[in-house]
């Protein structure tokens, strides 16, 4: 009893507490950058112009002179992006199972409660683990090559490059992760929990499933772009874009839709004189 109650007298670290703090805090700071990341990125669905404009402002194009841009901005946002994921991916991985043993008890559990918030907690670790590796890559290549960022070199390296399977699975992970993440950060902290928690559940579990469904959508969208622009500009591998590449497009489609406009009136005129 006695060993009992000097052990209760102890005082208790802060540590683990401070620790959850800044796993929240940087989780929340990767969460709303990957919102907007996918809103910029899905500007490709607009078309290469769009696409084209958004990554000269990200080098941030309008302080320079000849238009050029400053790839190093991109690289100190990438910089301060992988040092946040990798942060957080390790104070994330204090709850990781650290055995089979371990990830069997979790799973038998998960089974018996059927508990829901549970259940997107163990797709959160599953998810995160994929994307410690997935995501290392693609912040890799993005901070060493910072002015590689444009609608044919980004489709060049989605398809020449055969980096689309590795976009697409670290698409669903990031788009689960983060929101999932961020429904998870709302429950802890109480959050717009209101005066009725289980409505307020029920509410952002809705808002959560349909941000999902709509990043998810935008991402896929957009990585179907670059991988049809890829495919065009394959024999092109590695060439910049540039604003009169869009004139000269639109020159070629008028010439054909002119092309095809003569054929027809010249098909028109041979029946009417074989008549």
């Amino acid at each position: 009893m006695d060993s009992y109650i000097i052990e209760s007298n102890k005082k208790k670290s802060r540590i683990p507490a401070r620790l959850d703090f800044v796993q929240s805090g940087t989780g929340l700071i990767l969460g709303l950058f990957m919102w907007v990341h996918m809103l910029l990125v899905g500007s490709i669905i607009l078309g290469k112009g769009s696409f084209n404009f958004v990554a000269k402002n990200m080098e941030l194009a309008f302080l320079s002179d000849t238009g050029h841009g400053f790839p190093i901005a991109v690289f100190f946002a990438v910089f301060t992006i992988f040092t946040l994921f990798i942060i957080h991916a390790l104070l994330g991985v204090r709850k990781f199972p650290i055995s089979w043993k371990q990830h069997r008890i979790i799973r038998d559990q998960m089974q018996m409660m059927n508990h829901s918030d549970t259940n997107l907690w163990y797709i959160q670790v599953v998810t995160g683990f994929l994307m410690f590796f997935l995501g290392s890559v693609h912040l890799y290549i993005m901070m060493t090559n910072p002015g590689s960022i444009g609608p044919y070199m980004s489709a060049d390296r989605v398809v020449s490059g055969n980096m689309w399977p590795l976009y697409l699975i670290l698409l669903i992970c990031v788009e689960l992760h983060g929101t999932i993440g961020l429904y998870r950060l709302c429950m802890k902290w109480g959050w717009f929990t209101g005066k009725d928690a289980k409505k307020s559940r029920q509410a952002l579990k809705k808002i959560k499933n349909r941000a999902t469904i709509f990043f998810l959508t935008i991402g896929i969208l957009a990585l179907l772009v670059f991988v049809v622009i890829g495919i065009k500009h394959r024999d092109k591998a590695g060439e910049k874009y540039s604003k009169n590449d869009t004139v000269i497009e639109q020159v070629q489609a008028d010439r054909k839709t002119l092309a095809a406009v003569m054929k027809l009136e010249k098909d028109q005129t041979a029946d009417l004189t074989h008549q």
